[in-house]
């Protein structure tokens, strides 16, 4: 990736970045044989993909509905995104025994206030 004009993040070495004017950018996540790519343009994705594809054996699975045992739900219209771990979690519970378990709620803390005012208002924010 590195080769292709990628850099690797510090904060996470699974996660490469491709910057490309006015904040534009390709994002693949790479981890084991599991690989999301997102960014702003669907032709470079798709030149990335065929480039992939000749160094490596590997399969489109179209738009991204799951990784790492993380389901993924969009909502293009009106540009909502959702994630859900329910599943993982549930077989987390079943390998523990604790499928029976009695759910508790987990409150955010007290102090903890969270508003529209937290949302990014710009582009640096939102980067």
């Amino acid at each position: 990736m590195l080769e292709h004009g990628f850099q690797r993040l510090e904060a996470d070495h699974c996660v490469y970045i491709k910057r490309y004017g006015q904040g534009k950018y390709i994002i693949l996540l790479l981890y084991v044989d599991d690989m999301l790519i997102v960014g702003h343009d669907k032709n470079k994705i798709n030149r990335l993909k065929k480039y992939l594809g000749r160094k490596f054996a590997m399969k489109d699975l179209g738009p991204a509905q799951q990784i790492l045992g993380m389901r993924i739900m969009r909502d293009r219209k009106n540009k909502r995104l959702w994630l859900s771990q329910e599943k993982y979690i549930k077989k987390v519970l079943d390998r523990f025994n604790m499928k029976d378990a009695k759910p508790v709620g987990t409150p955010l803390a007290a102090h903890f206030k969270l508003s529209i005012e937290l949302c990014p208002s710009n582009n640096k924010e939102k980067e």
